[in-house]
């Protein structure tokens, strides 16, 4: 069995709204409009991208499995391994590269990155999104194929040394309510010092406010 039969199989992780929320969310927050071009590194079983392609925003993924799948069937993806294959794009073609839980899977995310920036449009914009390192160290390695945490400032970082300017990172509540309402950050905050991560609860208010991501974004620009 695969990576996503074994670790996002439907009966461990059925499918659910948080995906086209947090797709939403980002295409309001980064102004991503219909008619971008969109590539997302590491599109699993075709969520994200589906409700982006929803926006009517034109989509591309790649990923090391490709697996059949009715919500990826209509759109472009190709089986890439993103650590050492050259992205089967030319330069400049996209104006939006994303991605969600995949930089933290590369024994060396340098060859990712250099690849992200080059086939991102100059003024671009580059989306990361991987587990925060500090909240979650304790269960990080639950997941066996991840080899390299991140903290926002190496996140940071990283994004600069690959060409990546008006770069801005942070720590991210993976609960729509928190971005509707920010001040709730602050009960989040309370709960991080009450409750261990590695109790995983079931009850997504209380397990998100202790889990959190990092979101790192900036753009490539024009020369």
């Amino acid at each position: 069995m695969g990576y996503l039969d074994t670790v996002y199989s439907e009966a461990k992780r059925p499918r659910t709204s948080y995906p086209a929320q947090l797709v939403d969310y980002l295409c309001d927050r980064f102004k991503i409009g219909a008619g971008s071009r969109l590539l997302e590194c590491g599109h699993g079983r075709g969520e994200v991208l589906e409700a982006f392609s929803k926006r009517w925003i034109t989509v591309y993924g790649i990923d090391r499995e490709v697996v059949s799948d009715g919500y990826l069937a209509p759109h472009r993806i190709l089986k890439v391994d993103m650590e050492r294959d050259r992205f089967p794009f030319e330069d400049g073609y996209f104006d939006v590269v994303f991605s969600k839980s995949v930089i933290e899977h590369c024994h060396d995310p340098s060859h990712f990155l250099a690849e992200s920036f080059r086939v991102l449009a100059p003024g671009g914009r580059l989306i990361v999104m991987t587990p925060d390192w500090k909240s979650q160290m304790e269960i990080f390695y639950d997941d066996f194929t991840h080899r390299t945490p991140f903290t926002p400032d190496g996140l940071s970082d990283a994004l600069e040394m690959f060409g990546i300017r008006e770069v801005k990172v942070e720590k991210f509540y993976q609960l729509p309510i928190v971005w509707k309402y920010p001040a709730l950050k602050w009960v989040c905050r309370f709960l991080q010092l009450i409750i261990p991560v590695r109790w995983k609860l079931k009850n997504k208010f209380l397990r998100w406010s202790v889990e959190l991501m990092i979101l790192g974004t900036g753009v490539r620009h024009t020369p």
